[in-house]
């Protein structure tokens, strides 16, 4: 099968089209002829050499897919040959052939294509996860999201509407803010060009947020402990501001805070499994229905992957990226 090869750790050019061995699915697992697959800022990471799969993972990128289901394993139930589905990953999805686990599979949502379906598992997985179940974001609350049109941020948006949350997003152009205003943030926040914690408490009228998703973490941590409530809740999913932190931790004790975070390809299926039946039944209807729906910038064909990694990194994106197999 044609799949994407990192031919040295490093940048863009990096990557090239190379032939592998069409896996087999093994215990529990389906074997999927892609369609297409997400690009992710983790794969970013691990083209560079920061970010290396999980024991027994694939080695090719994608965390992500959509596409048939043409095998699968004796022992899997529920799924059939045929079945279009898309698929959490912990690697692989750059690929004409990906095996992913039958519990980290969702049907494809009747609205959308196979191509949109790509881009929903790992946003989709991450946000409820994190926002819904860790943060426990509830109707009524405020949720600042850092990054708010990025394929993370305007699926959080989205989310977070749809039960009832009061939005704030930061982007760093006026477009941007723009951008997020229309897919349905309250208030917006251009990071470049003014104080996010100021604002956010502005916003509040003094409160401050209830939950912040956090994918820069660095010396964001510090601000976003001034910019959160009592009994706030600060998630980290990401750490483009740098892993290093320093802060007062006074304001943690006094204003009850959490601080907490995740990174969920090295969780077991188990886990993940669990997130999937989660959406299908909470979130799937509001795709079914047209209430929410993955943001897509472009598609690129696999074999101009170097080019999407390019403009992943370029930041210019609204939504999501991907690849078409």
């Amino acid at each position: 099968m044609k799949a994407v090869n990192i031919k040295k750790f490093g940048g863009a050019e990096m990557l090239e089209i190379s032939e592998f061995e069409k896996p087999t699915p093994l215990t529990g697992e389906v074997l999927i002829k892609v369609a297409a697959a997400g690009i992710n800022r983790p794969d970013i990471v691990q083209r560079k050499g920061h970010y290396p799969p999980p024991p027994g993972a694939s080695q090719i990128l994608g965390l992500e897919c959509a596409g048939e289901i043409v095998k699968k394993a004796a022992d899997v139930s529920g799924w059939n040959v045929g079945d279009r589905v898309c698929a959490l990953l912990t690697g692989g999805g750059y690929a004409e052939y990906a095996v992913a686990n039958a519990g980290c599979c969702l049907p494809v949502p009747a609205p959308l294509d196979l191509f949109q379906a790509a881009a929903l598992p790992e946003t989709y997985f991450t946000v409820w996860s994190n926002l819904f179940e860790r943060a426990k974001l509830k109707s009524g609350e405020t949720l600042l999201v850092h990054g708010g049109t990025s394929g993370i941020g305007t699926t959080a948006i989205q989310m977070a509407k749809a039960f009832g949350v009061i939005v704030i997003s930061t982007s760093g152009s006026d477009e941007k803010c723009r951008q997020a205003k229309e897919l349905g943030a309250d208030h917006t926040i251009n990071y470049k060009t003014q104080d996010f914690v100021t604002e956010t408490i502005s916003i509040t009228s003094g409160k401050g947020a209830d939950v912040i998703l956090d994918m820069v973490a660095g010396d964001y941590v510090g601000r976003n402990v001034k910019a959160l409530n009592y009994d706030g809740r600060e998630v980290i999913i990401a750490v483009q501001g740098g892993t290093k932190v320093d802060f007062d931790i006074l304001p943690v004790m006094t204003k009850r805070l959490t601080i907490t975070g995740s990174t969920l390809r090295p969780r077991d299926n188990d886990f993940k499994s669990e997130i999937a039946i989660s959406l299908k039944k909470n979130i799937w209807p509001l795709l079914q229905n047209g209430t929410i729906k993955p943001i897509i910038d472009k598609y690129f064909p696999i074999d101009d992957v170097i080019e999407a990694h390019k403009y992943l990194e370029s930041g210019q994106h609204f939504g999501k990226i991907i690849l078409t197999v």
